[in-house]
């Protein structure tokens, strides 16, 4: 027995892509059914011979038979039983006939010679590929019942490109493909099908399709989706389709209505009961990684619910969310989220987030494939369906949407709807999506099936630990500041932080701290203070942002706005009531011409307005209004009455020494 027939017999015809011999004409299936009995009785260690007697094939033709049922396929598959069918071509055919035998006014010899052409100038053949890339040809199906039927458009202008690239390569009309009728026009369209159709990925896109699904799961069994709540979860951002306002009183009082810039909508949904757990509006022209981690924070913390200013709008009867319905749900954790690969999902803070604070998996599914994540997108499709398309100065789907034209206000703004008044339509609509029968529940509602899976059937849910919910600020990446303080000028401890020097009581009385990193965790929405921690662990405190920083309540990107202000600002060095009033004034006047400065005042006003009720100073016992830390007019003089009250009218002022540190401090 020789080393071909050892290679051979370990060959397991089971696992071969079969034939349906009844579906084979009765001449050919006699040829099949000889050859496919000749394989399976010699891998069974049949002698030659008697095979030969039994079915008439020989040892030469049964040896090519199995290499050739061993050939690998298109389909990534070997050909197997499909190979033993008669007139079956394995091998794509190949010119052996020289390419100059072809003459102009002969009707056959060109059988290959188009492939010829492209193996003998490659750079012809990547421009085919490159155009094909760049859907210069436009593939249309031609009825979707019975035969597949194709056409191509464009396919003229790609013709004549062919020719231009023939000729650049000294093709004469003497050479094939200009010495033909046509000059291979025909060949090139057979070429082009082909090629699409090869991958239907191509295919698709040269049709016009925007989205290919992906292939099936391999395997035979199933994947099984979640059957417990918070087990996984889908997070996406959608861009909002309605064009809204806001409302700009001046010093006077007057108001103005402004356009802004499309608000995002970030919202986390339990997979298993279809729930909106929480959601926030961004008012950005892009969401960043603090407002994915603000995001985060609202489905962990208890819903509070809001009060609403429009007539018969709010949660209804049973419409909610899951933790003010569940109370036992407020800091329940999940298993599993699923987002897409934007980068503020993926970046090092969010990542961080959920895989060491929270303790979740993070599956970022693959780029350009929102059918990962259905039921999340399936969601922003019905806040399409049954908000914003209702709201006057809806932008449609696409910019050919009848509807666009329909709810545009021509100019006049009063029709669009106001931040304010979307906000609570917002949250009125999503906590009606929770109350409302989902056809995936069986008719039930997300917080019935939230109620009788958590209730009823007493799943396990995990929580998120007591600690880490009183420092929910570690969620968050820690920056290392390094301790600064001048012995010799009298200068205490602090850090800088931003620009902006930060320090507290226990800070400033040491000195032992001199020159040590401290971990400092910070919220992104308000820098007034932060939280320090020792290297080895240990809480320092609460530092507060020292001077005007502490008192007025503002975000990162607030402050780097302020600084770089005042560095282009020379005769104002100083942030005080004057300064943020001109601030102010500033981007009320860019916010009448720009969409964009309207979003970023409307979100300053907001920030600045985020202040405490009263701020009390120590050892004073005298509470400032969160009035005088905005910056309008009268706030600078009602913290001027505010000192006065505090110092006795016999008082008599002694100087103090001025002491001006060496260096730049950020601080005020």
């Amino acid at each position: 027995m020789n080393r071909r027939r050892n290679c051979f017999l370990e060959i397991d015809t089971s696992i071969w892509p079969a034939v349906d011999h009844h579906a084979i004409p009765a001449e050919k299936r006699i040829v099949f059914v000889a050859r496919s009995t000749a394989i399976e009785l010699y891998i069974a260690g049949t002698p030659l011979r008697e095979i030969g007697k039994r079915t008439g094939v020989h040892s030469r033709q049964l040896y090519w038979l199995l290499d050739r049922c061993l050939t690998e396929a298109e389909d990534g598959q070997i050909y197997g039983y499909r190979a033993l069918l008669k007139s079956r071509r394995i091998d794509p055919y190949t010119r052996t006939a020289e390419f100059l035998s072809v003459h102009a006014g002969t009707k056959g010899g060109y059988a290959g010679a188009f492939k010829v052409l492209l193996e003998r100038y490659p750079t012809l053949a990547t421009w085919l590929n490159g155009k094909l890339e760049q859907r210069a040809v436009v593939l249309d199906q031609i009825g979707t019942d019975g035969k597949l039927k194709l056409r191509l458009r464009n396919l003229g202008h790609l013709h004549a490109g062919f020719i231009t690239q023939c000729r650049k390569l000294g093709i004469t009309g003497n050479d094939y493909p200009l010495n033909t009728d046509r000059m291979g026009m025909r060949t090139l369209s057979a070429y082009v099908k082909g090629e699409l159709l090869s991958k239907f990925g191509a295919a698709a896109r040269a049709a016009g399709a925007m989205r290919v699904k992906r292939l099936p799961h391999p395997g035979i069994a199933v994947r099984r989706g979640p059957v417990r709540p918070y087990q996984v979860v889908e997070f996406d951002g959608h861009r909002v389709d309605v064009r809204l306002k806001i409302v700009i009183r001046d010093p006077l009082g007057f108001e103005e209505e402004v356009e802004i810039e499309r608000i995002w909508l970030l919202a986390i949904i339990d997979v298993c009961t279809r729930a909106v757990l929480g959601y926030n509006l961004v008012l950005s022209r892009e969401y960043g990684r603090y407002d994915v981690i603000r995001t985060i924070e609202k489905a962990l913390t208890p819903h509070m619910p809001r009060s609403f200013a429009l007539p018969n709008v709010g949660y209804g009867a049973s419409g909610g969310f899951p933790s003010s319905r569940l109370p036992e749900l407020g800091y329940a954790i999940w298993e599993r989220m699923r987002l897409d690969n934007a980068k503020a999902n993926l970046a090092d803070d969010t990542v961080r987030a959920l895989c060491e604070f929270i303790g979740c998996a993070v599956d970022a599914g693959p780029p350009h494939h929102p059918n990962d994540r259905p039921y999340i997108e399936r969601f922003f499709g019905t806040i399409g369906s049954t908000l914003s398309s209702r709201l006057p100065g809806y932008t449609g789907s696409n910019p050919q949407d009848v509807r666009r034209a329909l709810s545009d206000p021509k100019g006049n703004l009063r029709l669009l709807i106001a931040l304010s008044e979307m906000e609570e339509l917002m949250e009125a609509s999503i906590a009606i999506y929770n109350a409302t029968p989902h056809d995936g529940l069986n008719g039930r509602t997300p917080i019935e099936a939230m109620e009788y899976l958590v209730r009823g059937k007493g799943q396990l849910i995990s929580w998120l630990p007591e600690p880490k919910r009183r420092m929910l600020c570690l969620m968050q990446k820690a920056r290392r500041c390094r301790v600064r303080g001048y012995l010799a000028e009298g200068t205490r401890a602090h850090i800088n932080l931003f620009q902006v020097r930060y320090t507290n009581s226990v800070l400033a009385s040491s000195t032992d701290l001199f020159g040590r990193d401290l971990r400092i965790y910070y919220n992104s929405e308000d820098l007034r203070t932060v939280r320090a921690f020792l290297p080895d662990g240990s809480e320092l405190g609460i530092l507060k942002a020292q001077g005007m920083w502490g008192e007025m309540a503002h975000d990162l990107k607030l402050r780097r706005e302020i600084l770089r202000k005042r560095a282009g600002n020379k005769l104002k060095s100083r942030i005080d009531y004057e300064f943020m009033d001109d601030f102010m004034q500033e981007k009320r006047a860019k916010a009448r011409t720009s969409r964009r400065a309207a979003s970023d005042l409307e979100r300053t006003t907001r920030i600045l307005a985020s202040a405490p009720a009263a701020i009390v100073e120590p050892d004073s016992g005298i509470g400032l209004s969160s009035t005088s830390l905005l910056p309008e007019k009268g706030g600078q003089q009602q913290y001027k009455d505010a000192q006065k009250e505090k110092r006795p009218e016999n008082e008599t002022i002694k100087p103090q020494p001025l002491t001006i540190p060496s260096g730049f401090v950020g601080g005020i």
